[in-house]
């Protein structure tokens, strides 16, 4: 029988340290964003600059055919980091995050979120084919579960304020607060009840707050502002559009988990882990000499575009507009 007593945290001072680690968290999402521009341009374009925009195609690099082993190195560097000093932070963030609150009671090491922050900064800004969302879920994650752990409380505080850091840093980073709060219920809360419910709320509005000082209060994603003003309604063939669209991003994504357990399976196979970094970046890094990358366009007339909400327009060379649905990546 477990006779382990903790100190009493009640409600109040429980949403206290979760504002504490919703400001911190959204100080930590803003420098994480800083640190991959960073490293993005100091890798591919020699420059000591912070300012990045990812949703802006980078110049061509100066290191000319040299750019595919910008992710190589980027990756032994990564390797290093995870292999010596937080082999936890290997990963995409979310399961890591998940295991520790259903198997090891929201307990993960302070080093953490130092390790993965570094190691993702690397990762992402040498042009590897990650996101920020599981890195800053895993990051957030652990710097509540270390204000748990300085302060001693039940395993189910603790586990409320790790959801609260990983909401508060999909919160801080997206611009999201509903998105955050939504996400660490929906994958990272065992109970829902308002003693869980509000602290990890107040975590990702603070959040939310911190971060649209740095970031400003737009969308994290640009839209057209030409699909946010049209006041007519949907018409039945652009319902049915949707339906298959979604129809197809299931499929989509189903083959994109399964391919990616596979190239995991696969990878897994080459044990020393320096040799497998450098052969999945070196794949990665020839991507980068193709001029246009992969890209699979459906054309449409614009009218149904504007009708059923998607519009996408690229300038490819001197020629004029391609306006299509993208799938893949450019």
């Amino acid at each position: 029988m477990n006779t382990k007593r903790f100190s009493r945290v009640g409600l109040f001072r429980l949403s206290l340290l979760a504002i504490v680690v919703g400001v911190v968290t959204g100080f930590g999402a803003v420098a994480f964003r800083a640190l991959i521009g960073l490293f993005h341009n100091l890798a591919f374009l020699k420059l000591f600059s912070f300012a990045y925009d990812a949703s802006a195609f980078t110049p061509p690099s100066p290191w000319g055919p040299l750019v595919i082993l910008v992710p190589v190195v980027g990756g032994l560097i990564v390797t290093f980091l995870i292999v010596n000093f937080a082999p936890e932070a290997r990963g995409h963030g979310v399961p890591e995050v998940m295991d520790a609150i259903y198997y090891n009671n929201g307990l993960i090491r302070p080093v953490v979120a130092l390790i993965k922050s570094l190691a993702s900064t690397l990762s992402i800004g040498t042009g590897a084919a990650v996101g920020r969302e599981g890195p800053i879920i895993q990051i957030g994650a652990a710097l509540g579960s270390t204000f748990g752990q300085l302060i001693q409380m039940a395993p189910w505080q603790r586990i409320t304020l790790v959801a609260a850091g990983a909401g508060a840093g999909i919160a801080a980073t997206f611009n999201t607060p509903i998105g955050g709060v939504m996400f660490a219920i929906e994958l990272l809360m065992p109970e829902l009840s308002a003693r869980t419910f509000l602290p990890v709320a107040l975590a990702t509005g603070v959040a939310t707050f911190v971060g649209r000082i740095f970031f400003g209060i737009h969308l994290a994603f640009a839209i057209p502002a030409t699909l946010l003003t049209s006041q007519q309604p949907a018409t039945l063939a652009a319902v049915l559009l949707f339906a298959l669209l979604g129809a197809l991003i299931g499929i989509a994504g189903t083959a994109f988990i399964r391919g990616l357990s596979l190239a995991e399976v696969v990878f897994e196979k080459i044990k020393n882990p320096y040799l497998r970094n450098i052969v999945g970046m070196l794949v990665l890094g020839v991507q980068a000499l193709k001029p246009l990358g992969f890209s699979l366009v459906l054309l449409v007339p614009d009218r149904k575009f504007r009708q059923s909400g998607l519009l996408l327009s690229k300038q490819l060379g001197n020629g004029p507009p391609l306006r299509g649905i993208a799938l893949g990546f450019q």
